[in-house]
């Protein structure tokens, strides 16, 4: 069914929703209502996770999945629920109305699937869409390497031709979830050759495959979900190259676009999370630290700069929101993606230093007795910031990215 006669098929707005509070209040476990967290924080699903422990979360996942509101902007016949963009709309206020968290997340929903959408062949989008949206397969990105960071179009991976199958040898590092991930989608140089843009080859890997193996990173901050992953004469199909051999730079920037508009999302406004109550804003964490001089913080330079940072977040907030819209009526992110990532992560470092700031030496604690949770966990998401501003491509990239294609300013 095409997806204009998928929209005739739907009810207008106002009944949509009166049919969404119904499903619901009927179908959502009361032990999730409430429960939202974070963008980052949920259930990812694939052939790894385990549900002995969460078996609310396997019912939530199981009866959104059925109905495509795992993706509810993509096409029934992937999986999806076919939504229009306002349909979608009113199912993510109602979740919200009731802070249920997202029934699953993962870089197959918001990287690999719209990039698939968009690139793939109708095979692939039969084969992958739908596990996607049921939560079945999670999915990592072989972008980066050890010489090819901030210039990835330097790769060195090497995939060559056997007949049906390519032999891909090589190494990517900052694999993030790798070890939990059942595919990755990555970037291979087919033709050693060609300009260093225009031999690359974006293709489909099982991790399954004879030949990969990954190896755990950790950072400063205590721990992460990055990787190392080595390819060994990993045998891939050929039917697995998604858009042309050799053209896959022109996919791979589709794909960062998606990207860069996640991590923005995700770190924008303090991890992604609203806050629920005055206690949660970075205000009412002031208040329980620093207290109160005849109803307000003493500190007017503290005020200011806890003024800026909220003006900062609500303005970006805003603008997310609109973006979040153009996503939803099926416009692929452009170059104004790397503005949002840019200025995302930033607030967020800028965000977890004041945070610091104002905890002062209860912000010193990294384990043991004598800290609170809240208190062990401020340096290590303050040390974690540090790399907000790294990974998706660097700040640097990202002003650079904005100068040419957003401003159109000379090299």
């Amino acid at each position: 069914m095409s997806e204009a006669a998928a929209s005739r098929d739907l009810p207008d707005l106002d009944t949509f929703r009166e049919e969404i509070r119904r499903f619901l209040e009927a179908e959502a476990p009361p032990s999730l209502r409430g429960a939202r967290g974070g963008e980052l924080d949920g259930i990812w699903g694939g052939r790894k996770e385990r549900w002995d422990d969460k078996p609310d979360r396997k019912r939530w996942l199981d009866v959104m999945a059925a109905r495509g509101y795992t993706a509810p902007t993509w096409p029934r016949e992937y999986g999806g629920a076919g939504l229009t963009p306002a349909h979608a709309k009113v199912l993510h206020q109602e979740m919200r109305r009731l802070e249920l968290p997202p029934p699953l997340i993962g870089f197959g929903l918001t990287m690999i699937g719209p990039t698939l959408l968009q690139f793939g062949t109708e095979e692939q989008k039969r084969k992958h869409l739908p596990r996607i949206v049921r939560g079945e397969i999670r999915w990592c990105q072989g972008y980066s390497e050890p010489d090819a960071g901030s210039d990835l179009a330097s790769l060195k991976t090497r995939a060559v031709r056997e007949g049906d199958h390519f032999i891909v040898t090589g190494q990517k590092v900052w694999t993030s979830y790798g070890d939990q991930a059942d595919w990755m989608f990555l970037l291979v140089r087919t033709n050693p050759e060609a300009k260093k843009q225009e031999g690359i080859t974006f293709l489909l890997m099982d991790m399954d495959s004879p030949g990969v193996a990954v190896r755990p990173i950790k950072l400063i901050s205590g721990s992460s979900p990055f990787c190392e992953t080595y390819l060994d004469r990993v045998r891939v199909p050929v039917s697995n190259v998604v858009g042309r051999i050799d053209g896959g730079w022109t996919v791979a920037k589709a794909l960062l676009g998606h990207e860069r508009s996640m991590i923005a999302d995700a770190f924008g406004t303090g991890g992604g999370r609203r806050a629920r109550n005055e206690a949660e804003t970075l205000a009412g964490f002031a208040r329980r630290y620093l207290g109160e001089r005849e109803g307000r913080l003493a500190d007017p330079v503290l005020r200011d700069r806890l003024a800026q940072n909220e003006m900062d977040a609500r303005v970006f907030e805003l603008t997310l929101q609109r973006t979040r819209d153009a996503a939803r009526a099926g416009q692929a992110p452009g170059p104004e993606a790397s503005l949002f990532k840019l200025y995302g992560t930033e607030l967020n470092q800028r965000r977890q230093e004041l945070m610091v700031s104002i905890a002062g030496p209860a912000a010193l604690g990294w384990e043991g007795p004598g800290f609170s949770e809240e208190e062990l966990a401020l340096t290590r998401n303050w040390l974690r910031s540090r790399g907000n501003t790294i990974e998706g491509g660097t700040s640097e990239i990202q002003l650079n990215i904005i100068a040419k294609r957003v401003l159109g300013l000379p090299d």
